[in-house]
């Protein structure tokens, strides 16, 4: 017995089948482009196959120079390629596992002078102006297709994905946003998916019966110019006809301006596309997007919305999701929270992936949580998320852990953030903790503040997570009575004015803003409502299934500023900065740099732009300057000669900064 009879089902695919339906979806992390990091790619998907995934999707790897996503990214095009692809499959298989190669061909959207498109048209994405491919240029490119595919067979993966979403080559073909051609590739849609389709013809003609053909549909293109519901449609049949084993869904081209996986979109925001589409097609149907706990995944699948759920943030998050699940044990999942601050930050940026509430991921071989030679007594001051990584991590090893929090509850900074419109989730991570704390018997102090004497003896070090204190904004008239922290406000729910002033355009303010400005409850609870907001037509009668965005009126008037000259914002996460931006612009939110504070008082704040005084009559300012350290305590024990370790905002008090604060402790107490 178990409580998801349907997301646990196997799934016969024909030549075999799969074990549950749980699709870890394809996510690049960096370690795809280099053949020395394919050990370490080996040992990230393992450890997910022995967590009992029933399928893998690999990182888009590309067929050929032209498609890459960048200069000397991964790519499968050459016999000599094979030998690094096998180490993943041989360590997957070891396990138990299956896993495809994901086979995707950047188009207009490579990185790089080398990229070609059906037109020459350049994206909005990328510097580089694409050329645009001869007939025989896209002859030639399905036919590295076809090749990928049958050298990935060689290396011993169990199928591909034919990525054919998310506004890369192959939808570039089959939209008229991009494709301007006026051969037997372009005009009709009959001729704009004929490459779509001799692409998944001939790649089954190459590898056989025998093996995986995913197919990723954009089933929502989220561009103006994009594909009618009626050719989706069509081209889902034609794909089915030419030999495809599943089809995936895909939402939105990366240069959508609707949001598809961030944390304010709701859960399993899109099934209900992927449900459209059942019945056009007799082959199983893959959905996805924010799906993100088994209970939603249960529900999805027993209201017939998909055969299968895909996965992929929430697997670097937990990569024993599926054990747990089956064992009944969904509260101990670490929930991934939508943040992409560490997985798809760092890719755009370069950077290796891994996970803001789980720093090992695509780490494996080097942050090792091993058994301590020798078991230590510490105290942890602070139960936020740092003090909770660092505090859980070391009781894991076999340490004796005392963790010490002055307020009534752990989770510090979470605490507030979780009440952001859109950061519901952050609640996720603190229920994962409370129950790490009590699997790892980790002794926890709630209610009591630490001082110096209680922990000079009796401890072989303490570790200080005692997090930050706001900073003030050295403005005169500070002390005012309309003037409040974001402390005040978010902590403890002071009355706020229906004008507003926020001095300081940094995260914090960004979440004070959409705090103060959004209706209760939130449109990240309600599909129908947020997708109002943001212009997605659910009855996709339009083009795209894009409509004019009809946000609901804001419930105040505020004016955000930042003393920086620049726009507001720019500092913040690669992937999820614009849609705090759009939000808040939707909401009527004045966003302004190069401001110079001169007093608060009766009247409001008394400002500078641009050279002319400003006044902003407000009935309230909050001030979001930043934060500093809490540093007393650790200075205080370090002076009596006891060992001390700084973390979290204790060490460096930077924007709140929960990723660094995450991974700094758990690798000091790896290493304790």
């Amino acid at each position: 017995m178990t409580a998801y009879p349907h997301l646990l089902a196997p799934l016969d695919l024909g030549h075999l089948t799969l074990s549950n339906r749980v699709l870890m979806g394809s996510m690049h992390t960096g370690l795809e482009d280099h053949a020395r990091d394919y050990d370490k790619l080996a040992a990230y998907f393992a450890e997910r196959a022995r967590g009992g995934v029933g399928l893998m999707v690999t990182g888009g790897i590309a067929p050929s120079i032209a498609g890459w996503l960048k200069p000397f990214s991964g790519r499968l095009s050459m016999p000599w390629h094979v030998a690094r692809h096998r180490k993943l499959t041989r360590a997957v298989h070891a396990e138990g596992g299956r896993i495809c190669m994901q086979i995707l061909h950047a188009g207009r959207y490579g990185y790089h002078p080398l990229s070609v498109a059906p037109s020459r048209m350049q994206s909005p994405i990328t510097p580089f102006k694409p050329r645009a491919l001869t007939g025989r240029g896209v002859e030639r490119t399905i036919e590295a297709f076809a090749r990928s595919a049958a050298l990935a067979r060689e290396a011993g993966y169990d199928g591909v994905e034919i990525m054919g979403s998310e506004g890369y080559l192959i939808n570039q073909f089959l939209a008229v946003r991009s494709n301007r051609r006026a051969d037997r590739w372009g005009g009709s849609y009959g001729n704009r998916m004929r490459f779509a389709v001799e692409i998944v013809r001939r790649t089954r003609e190459r590898v056989g019966r025998d093996f995986i053909l995913i197919y990723r549909l954009s089933m929502l293109d989220l561009v103006e110019g994009g594909q009618s519901w009626d050719e989706i449609v069509t081209l889902a049949k034609a794909v089915e006809a030419a030999g495809a084993t599943l089809i995936n869904t895909g939402i939105g081209w990366h240069e959508a301006r609707v949001p598809t996986i961030v944390t304010s979109v709701p859960r399993a925001a899109f099934t209900w596309v992927t449900r459209r589409l059942k019945g056009e097609v007799k082959i199983p149907l893959i959905t996805t997007n924010r799906i993100n706990m088994p209970e939603m995944a249960e529900r999805v699948l027993a209201a017939g919305d998909a055969d299968m759920v895909s996965m992929a943030r929430p697997l670097l998050a937990d990569p024993h999701w599926v054990a747990k699940a089956r064992a009944g044990r969904a509260a101990d999942i670490n929930t991934c929270i939508a943040c992409n601050q560490a997985c798809l930050d760092h890719v755009f940026e370069n950077k290796r992936a891994s996970c803001l509430v789980n720093p090992r991921a695509c780490h494996e071989t080097e942050l090792l949580i091993a058994p301590a030679t020798l078991r230590r007594r510490y105290a942890v001051v602070g139960a936020g998320p740092a003090g909770l990584a660092c505090a859980t991590t070391l009781a894991e090893r076999g340490h004796s852990v005392v963790l010490f929090e002055r307020d009534a509850q752990i989770g510090g900074q979470f605490n507030l953030a979780k009440r952001i419109p859109g950061k519901e989730e952050f609640a996720e991570t603190l229920r994962y903790f409370a129950s790490r704390l009590e699997q790892t018997g980790v002794k926890l102090r709630l209610g009591q503040e630490a001082g110096a004497e209680a922990l000079l003896t009796g401890y072989d070090a303490v570790i200080i997570a005692a997090g930050v204190r706001p900073r003030r904004a050295g403005i005169p008239g500070e002390e005012h009575p309309k003037v409040l922290s974001y402390l005040d406000v978010l902590a403890h729910d002071a009355v706020v004015g229906p004008r507003v002033a926020i001095v300081g355009a940094g995260g914090i303010g960004f979440d004070v803003a959409e705090f103060l400005v959004q209706s209760a409850p939130s449109p990240t609870t309600d599909i129908a409502r947020w997708t109002r907001e943001w212009g997605v037509d659910m009855t996709l009668a339009a083009r795209g299934a894009l409509l004019k965005p009809a946000p609901e009126p804001p419930s105040r008037q505020i004016w955000l500023l930042q003393r920086s000259t620049g726009r507001p914002g720019a500092r913040l996460n690669k992937t999820s900065g614009w849609v705090h931006r759009a939000s808040l612009k939707a909401k009527g939110v004045q966003m302004l740099g190069g401001v110079q504070y001169q007093r608060i008082d009766d009247a409001g704040l008394h400002t500078v732009i641009d050279g002319a005084p400003r006044l902003f009559e407000v009935d309230h300012v909050v001030v979001c300057a930043g934060q500093e350290p809490q540093r007393a305590l650790a200075d205080a024990l370090a002076a009596r000669g006891v060992a001390v370790h700084r973390i979290g905002g204790a060490d460096v008090a930077a924007e709140l900064d929960a990723k660094r604060a995450i991974a700094q402790a758990t690798a000091l107490a790896a290493a304790l």
